[in-house]
């Protein structure tokens, strides 16, 4: 397997013709990618789920659809491609307890996570987190296997929001929250 050195300074490997990248590295390079902090949720035939992400998207206006990226090895994986809905709830900049507790990093078992936090329904049955910056409940569309994610494409079919003035942000792996600049 050959090696090159990238503009960048980041090693690459060949594979079968196709530049790899080592994951530790890609990883590294990522956590310098800022994005806000969203907790995606189900609930249907297949059960309740949530899961904090910070892979979320636009796609495109008409239809208005999100691109979500959610593990395979995580149950809400499964549970979102099962009830076909989901709700993406972006968190507000207080919420950093609640990214926490749906990431599974509070000991709390997924069953009893919703019992922490408000939170009530729209159109598809998803629950919408009431602390959440917006919420956009969701359709599932599509869903793409790539790697070690799924790739869901999901048509919003509600939104709601409310007055919080910053959003969560995962950089540098850790929280920040983030406002407007004054004026």
């Amino acid at each position: 397997m050959g090696e090159m050195q990238s503009a960048a300074g980041f090693q690459t490997a060949m594979n079968d013709g196709a530049a790899m990248v080592d994951k530790f590295k890609y990883r590294e390079a990522m956590s310098k990618l800022g994005a806000a902090v969203s907790v995606v949720t189900s609930n249907g035939e297949a059960g309740l789920c949530g899961a904090t992400v910070s892979a979320v998207c636009s796609v495109t206006d008409t239809p208005a659809t999100l691109l979500v990226c959610v593990n395979q090895s995580s149950r809400s994986n499964s549970v979102i491609k099962a009830n076909r809905v989901l709700c993406v709830n972006v968190l507000a900049g207080l919420n950093r307890t609640v990214a926490d507790l749906f990431a599974g990093s509070t000991g709390v078992p997924s069953d009893e996570r919703f019992s922490h936090v408000s939170h009530s329904i729209l159109k598809t049955g998803a629950p919408v987190l009431d602390e959440a910056i917006v919420s956009f409940d969701c359709e599932l569309d599509q869903v793409i296997e790539f790697g070690t994610h799924s790739i869901f494409l999901a048509r919003v079919v509600d939104i709601r929001g409310n007055n919080a003035e910053e959003c969560l942000v995962y950089f540098g792996r850790q929280y920040i929250s983030v406002g407007a600049l004054p004026e």
